[in-house]
C-alpha cells in the first residue's frame, strides 16, 4: 500500500525561482556595474563568473530536476567548456591572461541554461533532455565563431565573426597612407602630454580648462584615420603626436599631424606582440 502510494504521488514541480533571480543578478553585475560604477567593473566581471558556479549548485542541488538530469547536466557543462577551448581564436583563448573564454562564456551558459529550464519544464523525458544537451553544447560551442577585437575605449570587449577580415588586414591591404621614414632629428620641443597619464603620470594637464558642459559645447572629431592595433598611450608635443602601433610582423612608432592625422614619420622594428 505504501509502494503504491508513493508511486502514484506526483513530482514535485521545479523550482526555478532561484535560478532565474542567480542569473537576474549575474546580468546586472557583469554588464550593469561596469556600466554604471566603471572604478568596480571588475567586481562586476568576477560577481557574474562567480554566479556561474552558484547557478550550477542551484540545479545540482535546490532545483528538483530528476537526478540524471541534475547531474548530467552538470557534467556535460563543465566538459563542454573544458572540450571548446582549444577550437577556440587564439585572441579569445589567450585574452585577458587565458581567461576571456570563461568570463564571457560562463553567464552566457548559466543564462541559455536557465531559459532552457524554464522553457522545457513541461517537455517529455526525451525531448526535454536532448534540448538540455543542444542548449549546452550550443552555448560552449558558439565561441568558436568569433574572435576578439580587443577592447573600447571604456574597456568593453568587442567580437567579430571569427572569419571576418581584421582592421589590421584592412589597413595593410590599403596602398599608401603608412608614416614615411624617420628623418633627420628637429629641435625639441617642450611636449604638452609625455606619455601615458601626461606630466607626473598624474593625468592632469596644468593650466588648462575643460568645456565640461557638452550640451553647450559638445566636442568636434577633427580627423579621424585607420591605425594599427596597440596597447600604448599618445604622446603629444609641437603639434604632433606620438604612438605605436602594430603593421603585420612589424612594430612601429608613429608620428602624425596633430592638427590633420596625416602622417609625418615612423619607425619600423620586426615586433609581434600580441595582447593577451
Amino acid at each position: 500500500m505504501t509502494n503504491s502510494e508513493n508511486e502514484s504521488t506526483p513530482a514535485k514541480p521545479l523550482r526555478l525561482w532561484p535560478g532565474v533571480a542567480l542569473v537576474v543578478l549575474q546580468w546586472v553585475a557583469w554588464l550593469g556595474v561596469p556600466r554604471l560604477l566603471p572604478d568596480a567593473a571588475m567586481y562586476g566581471v568576477l560577481a557574474g563568473l562567480a554566479a556561474g558556479p552558484a547557478v550550477l549548485a542551484w540545479w545540482a542541488f535546490a532545483s528538483r530536476a530528476p537526478r540524471v538530469e541534475r547531474w548530467g547536466a552538470a557534467v556535460l557543462m563543465i566538459l563542454a567548456l573544458a572540450a571548446t577551448r582549444p577550437f577556440l581564436h587564439e585572441s579569445v583563448a589567450e585574452g585577458n591572461m587565458g581567461f576571456q573564454f570563461y568570463l564571457y562564456a560562463i553567464p552566457v551558459l548559466s543564462l541559455a541554461f536557465v531559459v532552457w529550464a524554464v522553457a522545457a519544464r513541461g517537455l517529455p523525458a526525451g525531448p526535454r533532455r536532448a534540448a538540455m544537451v543542444a542548449t549546452i553544447l550550443l552555448a560552449c560551442g558558439a565561441w568558436t565563431l568569433v574572435r576578439s577585437k580587443g577592447l573600447t575605449g571604456d574597456g568593453f570587449p568587442e567580437f567579430a565573426w571569427r572569419w571576418s577580415q581584421t582592421a589590421e588586414e584592412r589597413l595593410l591591404a590599403q596602398a599608401g597612407g603608412e608614416p614615411a621614414a624617420l628623418p633627420r632629428a628637429a629641435a625639441r620641443a617642450e611636449p604638452d602630454w609625455p606619455g601615458f597619464r601626461g606630466p607626473g603620470r598624474a593625468g592632469v594637464i596644468p593650466g588648462v580648462r575643460l568645456a565640461t558642459d557638452w550640451s553647450e559645447s559638445p566636442p568636434v572629431e577633427l580627423w579621424r584615420r585607420p591605425l594599427g592595433p596597440g596597447v600604448s598611450s599618445f604622446a603629444v608635443g609641437g603639434g604632433l603626436l606620438y604612438t605605436q602601433e602594430q603593421r603585420g610582423d612589424d612594430e612601429l612608432v608613429a608620428c602624425y599631424d596633430a592638427a590633420t592625422g596625416e602622417p609625418v614619420w615612423s619607425h619600423r622594428d620586426a615586433a609581434r606582440f600580441e595582447d593577451s
